[in-house]
Order: C-alpha cells, then sequence, then structure tokens
C-alpha cells in the first residue's frame, strides 16, 4: 500500500483521512495518491493544482507539472514557461519542451550551504556576482533560465548552533541566511557534492546596493529556485561562472507501470508512508508541510516523491540528508526508513514529556479555579473577608494587649498607617511597605514587664550553681538585687564584665538573667562597622528593617529584658557611620527613655532593660561610651579554683558528651595538677575543658576497643529489670552482688546478653604525654636557684591573664668612659622602650651617687634581652625590674632567686602604682615564687584578694627605688663584691 494526499483547501487533515492505499492502475485521470481529478482528464487536473498552489508556483501548473513534476501527458517533456525579471510570466498557460535533458547536458553549478534541494522543493539564494545575474537574466530572457542546485561539502560549519529542525522549518521552502550570501558562486567543482538537483529559476528580484558600514555590499539579486529533477554532477566547462556537465538521472516510473516486477518498493513506499502518518501524529506542524508540497508537485504518487517528502520532513544534519539523497531509489527508501524511525523516536519522547507539562498545568489552573471559586463562594456566605480586611483586623487585634502601655506618638502613628493600609491597592508596592511596618510596630510589647525576682538568697543559689568563684562578680549583682528588692523595681544598668577569654563572661550574664527572672538576648558586636545594626534602616531603604533593639524587643516579648551586648571592645568603623557612638544613646540611662530607631521613627523606652556587656580589653573602648558602664574585672582562675571548676562541672560535661561513666574513668588529683599547670596556665577554662574531653575521648576508644557497649536507656533497664525478677530470686541476687562488685572494682557487665568485662582507665600524671603530647608549657622558673648576674624575675598582664617576665642584661665590652645600652631586645614595645631608657639613666646615677668609685655602668657597653622574643611586650610597670638587673651587674650580686617584683620606676626614683595585680599575684604563685615586690599605690587592692590567692605569699610595698634595692640585694647593698665582679 502506498499514502497518498491531494493538495486541497482542505490540508493535511484530508490527507490523514484517506491514509495508506493499496496501489492500483491509472484510470481516466484517477490519481494513485489521492482522489486526483474526477473528469476533464490531465488538463483539469493540472489546472486544479494551479488553482490552489500558492503564488508564484500557479503559473507552474496551469497545463502541466512541469519538469518532472509528472502528470499523463509525460514528465520529461514540460517545461515552465519563461517568468521575467519581476516573476510576471510572459507566456501563461504554455508548456515548452525547453527543459528536457537533451536540451540541458550542461549547466550552471550554485553551491547551497544548508539541506540538499529536492524535486519539488524551492529555495532562495542571493548572488552578487554581476556575471551570473546578466547570465540569468538572459536566459531567461530567452528561453527560460535552468542551474544546476549542488550543497557545498562540510556546510555544516556554516549553521553552528541551530539544530536541524530549525534550519529546515523557516516556513516550507529553508532560506539560506545571511552568513552564505556572498558565497554562493564558486570555481571549485570538488567542494561540490556530485548529486544535486535540477533547478528553474523561477523569479530573479534586484537587490539594492548596501552601506552598511559593518557589512557592506553591491548590487545583487535574489533568486527564486524550484527544484524538477535529480543531476550527477560532470566535468567542469567553464570555471567562472562555474559551467558543469551534468548526467540527468532518470526518474523511477509510477508504480503502476512496473507492479509485476516491483512488489518490494511498494512494501518500502506503504512503510515510509505509514512512518510518515505516525510522526505527523506527534509533531501535527508538519501536516502543513506535506500539503504545501502536495501543492507543489501536484500529487505524491511517485515513490520518488515520497522519498524525497520524507528528507524535508526529516530533521537529520545536512550531511546525511545529502548522503540519503544521493542514494538510488530503493537504497533510498531504507535510509529515510530508517531516519523516519528515529525521527519518530524523539517525537514521542517528546511529545510524552510535553503531554505530562500540559497535564501538571492543567492540573493547577483547574485547582486555581477551584480554589478562587471557593474563595468566592465563602466570601458569599460571609465566611470569609478579602486579604486587606483580615490584615487590618490581625493588626489591631496584636496591638490591644500592647495599647495601654503606648505612647501617645505610637498610638498616633498605628492609626495613620492603619489608614493608609486600608485605602491602599493590595498590588501596590507601597501597601507591601506599609504592612511590613504595622508587622514590627504591633510586635513590640509596650509597657510589657516580666516578673522580677528580686530574692537574694534564690540568686546566691543561681550563681553558685553555675559558677565557681568570681566572688566580686556575685557580690556586685547581688547589690543590684537588694537595691531593686528595697525599691520595689529596678531600673535598667549597664554593666561591663572585662576579663581574659574563658573566664565565663558570657555565661555570668546568662545567670544573672536567670537570678532575676528576665527574657536574655545576646548579639556580638566585633567587628561592627554600620550604625544601622543598632539604629536600624531608614524606610525608604528597600529590605528595610529596625535595628537590633527593637528586635530584641520583638523576640523576648517584654520591655525589660537583660540584653547582652558581647564583643563591645572590637567595635568597627566604616563608611557607614560609627557604631559606637550610636551605643551611647542606647546605653546613656539619661537618654535611653526615648530611643529613636531609624526604621520606627518613635520614641522607645529603653530604660527598664538590662545591659551587661562582655569586652576582653577596656584600652580600645572610646571613653564616653566607657563612662557610661560599670566595669567588673575577672581576672581568671587560679590553679585551685582551676580545680574545682574541672572537678564539678568539666568533667561531669565530658562524661555525657563522650557516654562514659564514673566507673569508667578516672583522673587523679596528681594529673589533674598537671594538667592544669604544664597544660592549660591561661586564665580562663576553656582550653581545660578541651583538654578534660580530649582525655575522655581517647579513653572512651580503649573501652570500645576492649569491648564496652552502650549503656541502655531507661526502658531498656526497666525491661531487664522485669526479666530478672521473673528468675529465680536466688539467681537474682547473686547477679546484683555480682553487678554491684564489678562496679566497686571499674568493672561493668550487661544486664541482658552479658557486657565484656574490662579494666577501669586511671589516668595519672605521667600518663599525660600519651593522651595529650608534650606539656606546651614547661615550668617558667628558668633559674630556680642561685641565678647569675642581670638576670631578674619580673611580672607582667597580658590579655590571658598574668605571666612572669624575665629581664636578663650583659655586658658585651668596657671602654672606659664609653658606657651605653646598645641593644634592647625581645620585640618591646615603644612604652617598654622607654623604661629601659629611663632605667638605665637611673641605674647610672644612682650607683654615681651611693658609689663614685664605681664606673661599671660608665663604661660597659649592655644588652638587654626579654626573653621569648617572639611575643610582644609593652606596658608601664618593668622599669624596677630592669633598673634591679642593671645593677646586679654593676654590684656583682645576683638577686634572690624566691623574689619577683612590678612597677614603674621615674628619673628620681619613685615606684609608681601599676595595675593587674590580681593576675601578677597568681602568675608569682604559679611560678613558685614567695616574695612580691609591689608600688604602695596597690597595698588596697592586695588587700581585697581571696585569701586562696594571696595565700603562701609575702608583699613588699615599696615607695621608692631604694627599698627595692634592700630587698633584691641587702642593706649594704651598693658594695661591690669584687670576687664576683671579676667571676
Amino acid at each position: 500500500r502506498a499514502f497518498g494526499a491531494v493538495a486541497s483547501r482542505a490540508g493535511a487533515g484530508e490527507i490523514l483521512a484517506r491514509g495508506p492505499r493499496a496501489l492500483a492502475p491509472v484510470a481516466h485521470g484517477r490519481s494513485l495518491w489521492g482522489l486526483g481529478t474526477t473528469g476533464g482528464g490531465p488538463a483539469a487536473a493540472a489546472a486544479a493544482r494551479a488553482s490552489r498552489a500558492p503564488a508564484p508556483w500557479r503559473a507552474m501548473c496551469t497545463s502541466g507539472d512541469g519538469g518532472d513534476n509528472g502528470g499523463d501527458n509525460g514528465g520529461d517533456k514540460g517545461e515552465v514557461a519563461p517568468v521575467g525579471d519581476k516573476g510576471e510570466s510572459k507566456s501563461p498557460g504554455m508548456i515548452t519542451d525547453r527543459s528536457h535533458p537533451s536540451n540541458h547536458p550542461r549547466v550552471l553549478a550554485l553551491p547551497i550551504l544548508r539541506r540538499p534541494l529536492v524535486p519539488g522543493q524551492s529555495t532562495h539564494v542571493k548572488t552578487y556576482n554581476a556575471r551570473l545575474i546578466s547570465e540569468l537574466k538572459e536566459m531567461q530572457a530567452t528561453r527560460g533560465a535552468w542551474v544546476g542546485v549542488f550543497l557545498r561539502k562540510n556546510s555544516n560549519e556554516a549553521d553552528t548552533g541551530r539544530t536541524g529542525y530549525e534550519r529546515s522549518r523557516t516556513g516550507f521552502t529553508p532560506f539560506l541566511s545571511e552568513s552564505g550570501d556572498q558565497d554562493e558562486v564558486t570555481t571549485d567543482a570538488d567542494a561540490l557534492h556530485d548529486i544535486g538537483c535540477f533547478a528553474q529559476v523561477v523569479q530573479i528580484e534586484d537587490l539594492p546596493a548596501n552601506d552598511d558600514i559593518d557589512d557592506p555590499k553591491p548590487e545583487g539579486a535574489r533568486l527564486v529556485l524550484m527544484g524538477t529533477r535529480r543531476l550527477r554532477k560532470g566535468p567542469v566547462s567553464r570555471p567562472h561562472p562555474l559551467v558543469v556537465d551534468v548526467e540527468h538521472l532518470e526518474t523511477h516510473k509510477d508504480a503502476v507501470d512496473q507492479e509485476e516486477t516491483d512488489k518490494v518498493l511498494q512494501a518500502m513506499v506503504s512503510d515510509v508512508s505509514h512512518l510518515i502518518k505516525s510522526l505527523m501524529v506527534h509533531k501535527p506542524e508538519l501536516r502543513h508541510m506535506i500539503a504545501e508540497y502536495a501543492a507543489q508537485v501536484g500529487q505524491l504518487m511517485s515513490p520518488e516523491r515520497i522519498a524525497d517528502c520524507a528528507i524535508i520532513m526529516i530533521s537529520a544534519d545536512d550531511q546525511t540528508l545529502q548522503e540519503a539523497y544521493a542514494l538510488e531509489l530503493t537504497d533510498r527508501l531504507d535510509r529515510v526508513t530508517t531516519l523516519l524511525r528515529s525521527e519518530l523516536a524523539a517525537a514521542k519522547v517528546e511529545a510524552e514529556v510535553s503531554a505530562k507539562v500540559e497535564q501538571k498545568l492543567s492540573k493547577d489552573q483547574r485547582h486555581y479555579f477551584l480554589r478562587e471559586q471557593m474563595k468566592s463562594i465563602r466570601k458569599e456566605l460571609g465566611e470569609l473577608k478579602d486579604d486587606k480586611t483580615t490584615l487590618i483586623q490581625k493588626f489591631r487585634a496584636k496591638f490591644e494587649p500592647f495599647k495601654g502601655g503606648a505612647s501617645k506618638e505610637v498610638l498616633q502613628a498605628f492609626e495613620d498607617e492603619m489608614n493608609k493600609l486600608a485605602n491602599l491597592e493590595p498590588t501596590s508596592s507601597e501597601f507591601n511597605v506599609t504592612r511590613t511596618y504595622l508587622e514590627w510596630l504591633t510586635s513590640i510589647p509596650y509597657g510589657h514587664f516580666s516578673e522580677e525576682k528580686l530574692d537574694v538568697n534564690l540568686a546566691v543559689d543561681v550563681l553558685d550553681e553555675d559558677h565557681y568563684g568570681l566572688e566580686d562578680v556575685k557580690e556586685r549583682i547581688l547589690e543590684y538585687i537588694a537595691v531593686g528588692h528595697l525599691r520595689g523595681n529596678t531600673d535598667g544598668k549597664i554593666i561591663c564584665l572585662v576579663g581574659p577569654p574563658g573566664v565565663g563572661k558570657t555565661s555570668v550574664g546568662k545567670s544573672i538573667a536567670r537570678a532575676v527572672n528576665r527574657k536574655f538576648y545576646r548579639f556580638s558586636v566585633g567587628g561592627l562597622h554600620d550604625v544601622a545594626e543598632i539604629k536600624g534602616h531608614r524606610r525608604t531603604y528597600v529590605g528595610a528593617m529596625p535595628g537590633k533593639a527593637v528586635q530584641c524587643l520583638k523576640i523576648t516579648g517584654v520591655s525589660n529584658p537583660l540584653v547582652l551586648i558581647d564583643e563591645i571592645d572590637k567595635l568597627g568603623r566604616g563608611w557607614q557611620g560609627d557604631p559606637a557612638s550610636a551605643l551611647l544613646e542606647l546605653l546613656d540611662p539619661e537618654q535611653n527613655n526615648s530611643f529613636m530607631d531609624h526604621y520606627l521613627d518613635l520614641p522607645l523606652d529603653m530604660s527598664r532593660v538590662l545591659f551587661v556587656c562582655t569586652a576582653n580589653t577596656l584600652d580600645t573602648i572610646p571613653g564616653p561610651l566607657l563612662d557610661r558602664m560599670e566595669v567588673i574585672r575577672l581576672s581568671g582562675y587560679i590553679s585551685d579554683e582551676k580545680r574545682e571548676i574541672a572537678r564539678k562541672y568539666l568533667e561531669p560535661l565530658a562524661r555525657k558528651r563522650t557516654g562514659l561513666g564514673e566507673e569508667h574513668v578516672e583522673v587523679t588529683d596528681g594529673a589533674m595538677e598537671s594538667l592544669i599547670e604544664d597544660y592549660c596556665r591561661e586564665a580562663g577554662v576553656r582550653n581545660l575543658q578541651k583538654q578534660v574531653e580530649k582525655i575522655y575521648r581517647k579513653s572512651a576508644l580503649k573501652l570500645v576497643k576492649a569491648g564496652l557497649q552502650p549503656s541502655p536507656k531507661e526502658g531498656e533497664e526497666e525491661v531487664a529489670g522485669a526479666e530478672a525478677q521473673e528468675g529465680e530470686e536466688e539467681e537474682a541476687a547473686e547477679k546484683k552482688a555480682a553487678k554491684g562488685k564489678k562496679a566497686a572494682k571499674g568493672k561493668e557487665a550487661a544486664a541482658v546478653g552479658g557486657q565484656p568485662e574490662f579494666e577501669r582507665i586511671t589516668v595519672n600524671e605521667s600518663d599525660l604525654d600519651d593522651f595529650l603530647g608534650q606539656a606546651p608549657f614547661p615550668p617558667e622558673q628558668l633559674y630556680p636557684q642561685n641565678p647569675p648576674l642581670g638576670v631578674v624575675t619580673g611580672l607582667a598582664w597580658t590579655n590571658s591573664g598574668g605571666s612572669v617576665l624575665f629581664i636578663e642584661c650583659t655586658a658585651t665590652r668596657q671602654e672606659e668612659g664609653k658606657g651605653k645600652l646598645v641593644k634592647a631586645t625581645g620585640m618591646l614595645g615603644e612604652t617598654m622602650k622607654e623604661s629601659v631608657d629611663i632605667a638605665h639613666t637611673y641605674a647610672r646615677a644612682l650607683v654615681k651617687r651611693v658609689d663614685p668609685g664605681n664606673n661599671y655602668l660608665e663604661d660597659a657597653t649592655l644588652h638587654l634581652h626579654v626573653p621569648s622574643g617572639s611575643v610582644p611586650k609593652d606596658g608601664p610597670s618593668a622599669g624596677v625590674t630592669i633598673v634591679t638587673s642593671l645593677l646586679s651587674l654593676a654590684t656583682g650580686k645576683p638577686v634572690r632567686p624566691e623574689l619577683c617584683m612590678t612597677g614603674e620606676v621615674t628619673l628620681t626614683g619613685k615606684v609608681t602604682r601599676i595595675g593587674g595585680v590580681k593576675e601578677k599575684a597568681i602568675a608569682a604563685r604559679r611560678n613558685k615564687n614567695t616574695d612580691i615586690i609591689f608600688p604602695e599605690g596597690n597595698r588596697g587592692e592586695w588587700n581585697k584578694l581571696q585569701p586562696q590567692i594571696v595565700e603562701g605569699l609575702t608583699p613588699h610595698f615599696v615607695s621608692t627605688y631604694d627599698e627595692v634595692a634592700e630587698l633584691a640585694f641587702g642593706k649594704e647593698w651598693w658594695v661591690r663584691e669584687e670576687a664576683a665582679a671579676a667571676a
């Protein structure tokens, strides 16, 4: 069977309706591929086709098909009448024999860049070759212009980036893009494929010159070509314009003339026809293409026309189509069958995907319509109100509980914004801005306070439960609570907790909130450089929102929370403003009762808020901001406090995190002491917590390797207990006794299934190297006994607590009258370098005053060094230590090894007050020094230290350096020991 179609006005629909038909002889002008003509013979059929064909092709079909288009009068004898330059036929309706192969043994060769031209198909070609245009016009004026159209080899390179379907589906006829316009003439015949198409130049349209700077072009012409039959390219007859000898390939006769010998061909035609029909089902846009092609060729009754039609429909690349087009008819049908099957498979997949997408869209659209209908019905019944009305009611209900505590400004702003919202359309941008503003405005708890618990005894229990030590901090908090208890309420205060990292500043803030029953809110200002984070953005900005002050009120839901401002000493400053200045209004008790946020632009009462700030140092906090705070120092923990903290807080937490119990691991007191002194010498306990957890993690690994299983849950323990009760009483008693015995020995057995026995891990001082590696802090006593001349132990304060500071001084050479201090090394800061200069000047004057005959410092070239050169050192408290080091060299007397000192000396010998008394006392105790020299001005601070800190330490308070010299060297310290000096 074969598939036929008639080019009627019904289009491809009638073609599909007809479907495949069995091949049958043609009689009385009836077409094998469709209804054809019903009378009048071939002439009437041609006239009918011409009436249905689009211009300018109607002139070609008035009396015959022309060329190889078929017809009962013989396809090879007809020719379309010549057409003029403007596309008008000079002899409409006339049939000539000028297209007969014998009349065209050689033709002009025109290359095309995309897709081979097949008989019955048309295309457009632009040319700017004046000689070629002239010859074509001359041919058309005399006998009609005929050319050979050949596909250029490797033509796909000119069409990268487009699919075959995009190249071929721009209407019925594929057009060349501008990229190939100026390359339609070639002198190289080898660049063209051998099989082409004999085509008539139907129309020549003149193109004017283009003076475009980017793409200038001369005068040219647009050629409309109509394919008629296949050609085989032969030798070159003329190079320019290219003329080649051609062989006109014989057209296969209709199946009706050879039905007794061509059964295979009939089956192949039927298969191709079926594939074309199936492809049109999945790609309806191809129906119009087939109808147009049928209108061009008259009827699809020839097997060659079926093959050509398939080539037009296939969206393969140009070279693949050319290979199929160049084959003989049987092979060509076989090739297009394969290509059509691939095309059909891709079309089915594409159709399935499109169907799924369309089904989903249809479902979503249906649901949308149903929801809208339901919304309309509910609105008619009064069960649903529009979004704007719902919002207004929501905001009024949300603001009602806080309305009594709001100020007049807030009430007026609320009513104004509500009226504004009622008059705005929900689709306007201003509607969303107003809505967001009202959400924030109604979220602030105006006049709503949490009930405070001003019970001193309860606060003591809470603070002692959360923290060990920190007595001064606890005392200040209890004073605040006591004052609030007597007054009946507490006003907002600003407390600044200053101390090294890891001493518990943030956790103290949480404990204060828990002790007074206030909501807790924390935010960090470390590195903050935008004022808007504190005071909010202006409403005019996109994405504007209030600052942290308003956000804390919304989140906590009360007007008296405890706000912890963390890392206040690390505030930044940028082009967005100075956040430290913005905090002044927030933290000043005289101003924060009417704090103005940029977003709300309304006064807010922040005076009932308790602010707690944390910092590591006060040096970087601006003076005006620091003036508004009450500073409480957390100096750090001594060894005894660290030990208690580790036992009470850190070890239980480590056991919980590792899944171990007290019966699994034991850290001895000696190991804990060594852990604190040699591994965790910093002021805080954060590193101590890490090291304790590391010990328990390594212990857990050892126990798991030994076979320890997870502890049963509470429910599992109950089940295990029930199973044990079901057994005999004697057996249960034995199991219970055995379990208690193993627990006492540090061993465990599972209640169900049996737990492997293990030895309890005991961590001794000698085991710390295996668990934690080598100790990072060796003993600080470089010279435990008999320190050399010029070496003195000083004390220093750092951000991580106190530490000892050794001063070493030595003479490099002696030359009379040329003594000086040439070097001071150890990464000393500017302040400490000035202390070195002052100490050297004072030491020389002092020696000259008490012992005029001692010229050591006058003659010696000295080098002073402070060990740990990679650690920066600065501060005004090393003066007395440096002077003592210089006098040790000058007098030849070493300093007592148990003595350490701190204090700054002036040029007149006065010892001035220093800071960090507690930290330096802790450092001296850790270094096993028993005697400390302090300035007299620090006596009061010493007296306030806890007994456990000063235990074992003997302080010596001095006002002048002469007192220091007596403590360091003895009563007659200026007497030079000749033997020691000589040594």
